[in-house]
Parts: structure tokens; C-alpha cells; sequence
């Protein structure tokens, strides 16, 4: 009997081509593939038939010719509710977003574009500080950049404030 030993990464490899795999659209598998468009078109029915049954009568309210499949004045008082219900929360929705776009162009016009919302002086001194204590920490950027697998040693963690501190010891903070 002939083995052949598979290496971690063809493992991991076919494992994750495993996760983007439907039998549906194989080759073969008849019988899901029928009975997976069958249970589709069943449930496409289920949703389009009282739709059309709803609208056909609501319609046939205005229009005779149209086939009246039920004439409850319930149903059609409260079909009549719920469109202005609808047209309602369109209306709102629609003067809202309106507004707050309103709003958010005119705020950004008067604050961001007039004026910066940092120090730039201080952002090229974080930007030099920062790429200096990287480079002391995990090596040169070129390598950063361009290694496919690194494993940080437990040592090489950062803090949750260490470059807040960074910044404070460099006075390059300007969340003062």
C-alpha cells in the first residue's frame, strides 16, 4: 500500500478550497440538484402567489375586469393602513437623510476643509518616531515588508499604551 505524506501547507490549502465547494454546481449530483430547485421554486411560489392574490384584489377595487379573489373590507381597509404606514416612514426616512446630509456637507465645509485636525509638524515627527521604534522592534522595513510568515516573540508584544508613551516621550502627542 502507497503513502504519501501531505505537507501542512497542501493541508491547509485543500482544507480551505474545502470551505468554497457546493455539490449543487459539481458535475452529477442529480438528484440534489432537482430536488434543491424544486424546494427553490416552492418556496418562490410560496411568496409570490399571496403577493399577486393581494394585489389582484386590492386592484379589483378600481378596475372590474381584474379577477376578484377576496373583497373583505378588513383586508382592504387594512391594506389601505399599512401603504400609508409605508409612505409615512418613506416620508420620514427621506427628510431625514435629506437633513443630515445637509447637515454633514455644510459642518464639513465650515471645519474640516478650513482647517487641519492635526499638526502636521507633529505628524511627521509621530510618522519618524513611530518607523524608528518599529524598526528597533521587529527589523528593518524592507524586511517587515516583504517576509510571508513572521512569528512575534512574547516579548515583542506592545503594551495597549505603548505608543501613547511613545508620543508623550518624544512630546509628539497632540491628544493633550
Amino acid at each position: 500500500m502507497k503513502t504519501t505524506k501531505t505537507t501542512p501547507d497542501a493541508e491547509t490549502a485543500k482544507a480551505r478550497q474545502q470551505l468554497y465547494t457546493d455539490a449543487y454546481f459539481e458535475h452529477g449530483h442529480w438528484g440534489l440538484k432537482i430536488w434543491q430547485t424544486f424546494v427553490g421554486l416552492i418556496g418562490w411560489i410560496a411568496v409570490i402567489i399571496p403577493i399577486m392574490t393581494t394585489v389582484l384584489s386590492f386592484w379589483s377595487l378600481y378596475d372590474r375586469r381584474i379577477p376578484r379573489v377576496w373583497a373583505y373590507h378588513e383586508g382592504i381597509f387594512e391594506i389601505k393602513f399599512i401603504g400609508i404606514i409605508l409612505l409615512f416612514a418613506f416620508v420620514a426616512t427621506s427628510l431625514f437623510a435629506v437633513t443630515m446630509t445637509i447637515i454633514q456637507n455644510r459642518k464639513r465645509d465650515r471645519l474640516v476643509e478650513q482647517w487641519p485636525t492635526y499638526n502636521p509638524i507633529n505628524q511627521k515627527k509621530r510618522q519618524q518616531a513611530l518607523a524608528q521604534f518599529m524598526d528597533d522592534r521587529f527589523g528593518d522595513a524592507d524586511f517587515r515588508e516583504h517576509t510571508r510568515y513572521y512569528q512575534v516573540k512574547p516579548a515583542q508584544n506592545l503594551d495597549t499604551d505603548q505608543i501613547q508613551r511613545l508620543y508623550d516621550d518624544h512630546d509628539i502627542n497632540d491628544l493633550d
